[in-house]
């Protein structure tokens, strides 16, 4: 149950995927922020054309410095916004190597001579508008539309390409030179109970048999621990389960709630291997009697107790709280109401461990792609975001351990699977839905490969004592 957010994506209307779109009507804020995009982009261009005015940048898109001046036919020029794209990527592009073939029918090369090259092709004018207007947005809803060609569908290639150029910027990074950091709109996610619900339902409730087709046998949404990138998927979900586990610092008959608890197979396992009774909370329709029949089945119905509640609505105390994968959907504006509660939820002797997806670089605004079509209303959070919230809420920080590249393993086994299944999927949806889910998951795990993506874990507690002192009781696992 992760929020799982790349560093591209794209704009436009892709009437196919209408189901899963919001109906809400587009903000000021996000206009401002195409605004925004597109005047940045603009600064990509070289400054030599920027400083003749608009009219010379006009005369530099039909004549750009591979093309000799004089006549052209109108057939092979490039249009101004095209003009514009190529003085960007020329600027971008310094590591591997883009070809680009335009709508108008030229083609342009960039990058490193003798680098390995991923080849793109935009199939109309308006597709290099889009990407004026918002890069971040147009990118994957022109993939998802047919519009963006990648050749041999290598679309793991120009991801990394532009990722890896983009860092070499110091994109989105206070090292960012002038012109090249893309303005960023500030916003508050404001997740109330019924937002929050609608939220969940537009990527959980889509259909319990399509996440079996990729997911482990346990249903486990969540980052895998793979010691050492050999184990199979299996294997590296159990190794996660078991050192959340030993993090809770559990014995038979403690109480544990269970925030976000998906299909409930952290749940169950605690349960079953350790003795504990659970309480699992979520908030998908579709999870739920999954993990009650699951519960069921396993003979475990006694020990664990599984219900469709927010967070904010629950009562009672429990000597161990986790949340694994739920805190990407809180949404920054609800940060402190989230640990206020863990706070007063928690036993005075109690530990809570909170496992979520994090940024290296600092803050940073959701992609506009993901939060339209795959995780509404979610955020990625930085260290800097949320360990003040944990200072207000008077609890004590005991642990924090970084997984690097555990995520990018584990994008890489479900996309896989998930290619395996295609048949079955585009059987269930149809063919946007399947390059939607591509574009997902392979941004996803280049964004963890090149675009500052961790997982953190960070092991909290009301005293100072409630864990041991030093990490090797974390040996002891099992």
């Amino acid at each position: 149950m992760h929020a799982l957010a790349p560093c591209l994506a794209f704009q436009g209307k892709t009437r196919r995927l209408r189901i899963f779109r919001l109906s809400a009507p587009v903000s000021w804020e996000r206009a401002a922020a195409g605004a925004s995009a597109a005047i940045e982009i603009a600064k990509l261009a070289t400054p030599a054309a920027l400083a003749k005015g608009r009219y010379a940048m006009l005369d530099y898109a039909a004549n750009p410095p591979d093309k000799p001046a004089g006549k052209s036919s109108r057939r092979n020029r490039f249009s101004p916004s095209e003009g514009i794209l190529c003085a960007a990527l020329e600027r971008l592009i310094s590591r591997g190597a883009l070809a680009l073939r335009l709508p108008s029918g030229r083609e342009r090369r960039f990058g490193e001579d003798g680098a390995s090259l991923v080849g793109v092709a935009l199939e109309d004018a308006n597709a290099v508008r889009r990407l004026m207007a918002n890069a971040e947005l147009a990118l994957g809803e022109l993939y998802t539309d047919g519009l963006l060609v990648i050749d041999g569908d290598d679309i793991d290639g120009l991801l990394a390409l532009i990722l890896q150029n983009l860092r070499e910027h110091g994109f989105r990074t206070r090292a960012a030179p002038a012109g090249i950091r893309l303005a960023e709109v500030p916003r508050r996610e404001i997740n109330g109970k019924r937002r929050a619900l609608r939220n969940v339902a537009h990527h959980y409730d889509i259909s319990n048999e399509f996440y079996r087709l990729f997911l482990d046998e346990d249903l486990q949404y969540s980052c895998a621990y793979f010691e050492t990138g050999a184990e199979t998927l299996e294997q590296a979900q159990e190794a996660k389960k078991e050192l959340i586990a030993a993090k809770l610092c559990l014995r038979p008959g403690l109480s544990i709630l269970d925030i976000g608890c998906g299909w409930g197979g952290l749940a169950l396992h605690l349960a079953r291997t350790r003795g504990v009774n659970v309480r699992g909370i979520t908030l998908s329709q579709a999870q739920l009697p999954v993990a009650r029949m699951r519960a069921q089945a396993q003979g475990l119905a006694a020990q664990t107790e599984f219900a469709l509640e927010d967070y904010r609505e629950t009562n009672g105390a429990f000597d161990r709280i986790v949340s694994v994968g739920m805190f990407e959907h809180v949404g920054r504006g609800h940060y402190d109401e989230f640990f206020r509660q863990i706070a007063a939820l928690l036993a005075e002797d109690g530990v809570a461990l909170l496992h979520t997806i994090g940024r290296a670089d600092g803050p940073g605004a959701t992609s506009p792609w993901i939060d339209r079509y795959i995780f509404p209303g979610g955020h990625i959070p930085a260290l800097s975001e949320i360990m003040p919230a944990i200072e207000r809420a008077g609890l004590y920080v005991t642990d924090i351990e970084v997984w690097r590249l555990h995520y990018a393993f584990t994008l890489r086994a479900w996309r896989e699977r998930f290619e395996a299944h295609l048949n079955d999927v585009r059987a269930m949806f149809d063919e946007s839905f399947c390059r939607m889910w591509r574009f997902y998951l392979a941004a996803s795990e280049a964004a963890f490969r090149y675009g500052g993506h961790e997982v953190f874990q960070i092991q909290l507690a009301r005293r100072q004592d409630a864990v041991p002192r030093t990490r090797r009781y974390l040996e002891r696992t099992g």
